[in-house]
Formats: structure tokens, C-alpha cells, sequence
């Protein structure tokens, strides 16, 4: 097969996590009904690791963990750190914490119940966290005029470290008034407590 490499290549590229000779072999067995030699196959790395050699790319194919992936090269690590740092820092405004905060305990949430909640427009800080995909719309409320629901994302679990949404804390762990978002005696007669 001329193209073998190229179908190789497209497998390494597109895989989230090194992907093993096997999963390859696997895949183009399925794909084109041939049953692809362990030496074909690691020839065609071979060559894709030739190709990527050269100055000219940034990135070459490595074997890690079992599997092939594509890699940056060291000359472009500080470069790459540095974009990654820069986007580290790129946090959520106080606006957009709170909105996600609400939506987070209250899903599936409507933008008029988040307003209301908030006291203020949520339009630009659910913008940003639509863009930022932490939010995402579930649906349509049953109500009249049948409006958007809003709910979180995983990528909303992976951003703040939680397995589930169990893993929220739960609003009488928050101590006041530091942590506290609105009208202290309102939160406390909703979480269930007294307000002093």
C-alpha cells in the first residue's frame, strides 16, 4: 500500500495519547481489510521518523509509554511554556465565577433565574464561559417562552480538579464572609441554617 505512511501518520496525529503498534495494526485492518506485518508497520514509522527529523519541523514522532506520538522538539519547549503559562493566567472575572457558581449548584439554570439570583445582567460573564466551553445549553425550560438552560461541562471538572459534581462543596462549608457570594443572611436561611 503507497500511502501506508501517511495513514500511519494520520493515526499518531490524531490520537489523544500514544497509540501502540497493535491499536494501529487494529485500525487499518478494520479500515482497508488487510492485515498490515509488525515490520511494515514500524517501516513506515521509520519513515515518518526521517521525515520529521529535519530543521524544518517543529515536532518529531516519538515512542513513549507503549505507543508513538508526536512531540515537540526541545528547541521549542521555552516557547511552548511560555504560551501555556500566558494561558494559566487567563482567569475567570469575579462576574463570571459567580454566574458559574450558580449554575453549577442550580442546573439545569435559565438566564432570567441567574439574574435574578445575581441582581445584575449575566449576558457577557455567560458569553465568556459558553467561549470557554464551562458552560453549555442543556435545553429548554418548560416556561413560557421556553428558554435556554444552562449546565456545566467536564471541561468545567477538569478546570477546577473535581471528579463529580458531588465533589462541590456544599454551601455550609463555606465560612463567612470571605467565600460568600450575595446577601450573607439569604445564604444561610438556603443552606438550611439559621442567620445570626
Amino acid at each position: 500500500m503507497e500511502s501506508l505512511a501517511q495513514h500511519v501518520e494520520a493515526l499518531i496525529f490524531a490520537s489523544p495519547q500514544p497509540i501502540p503498534l497493535p491499536e494501529i495494526q487494529a485500525v487499518l485492518e478494520e479500515s482497508f481489510g488487510l492485515r498490515f506485518s509488525d515490520s511494515e508497520l514500524l517501516e513506515s514509522i521509520a519513515e515518518l521518523r526521517r521525515r520529521y527529523d529535519h530543521a524544518q519541523h517543529s515536532f518529531e514522532v516519538l515512542e513513549i509509554a507503549g505507543g508513538y506520538q508526536f512531540m515537540s522538539k526541545g528547541a521549542y519547549h521555552q516557547t511552548i511554556g511560555t504560551h501555556l503559562r500566558q494561558q494559566s493566567t487567563k482567569k475567570l472575572s469575579r462576574s463570571a465565577l459567580e454566574t458559574l457558581s450558580i449554575i453549577a449548584y442550580r442546573q439545569p439554570v435559565t438566564r432570567s433565574e441567574l439574574e435574578k439570583i445575581r441582581g445584575v445582567s449575566c449576558d457577557y460573564a455567560l458569553q465568556k464561559l459558553l467561549e470557554k466551553e464551562l458552560v453549555t445549553i442543556t435545553g429548554r425550560s418548560e416556561s413560557v417562552g421556553k428558554p435556554l438552560l444552562y449546565g456545566v461541562t467536564e471541561k468545567f471538572m477538569d478546570y477546577f480538579g473535581i471528579r463529580s459534581m458531588a465533589d462541590l462543596p456544599q454551601p455550609r462549608e463555606f465560612k463567612l464572609p470571605e467565600h460568600s457570594i450575595g446577601n450573607p443572611d439569604e445564604l444561610m436561611v438556603e443552606a438550611g441554617e439559621e442567620a445570626d
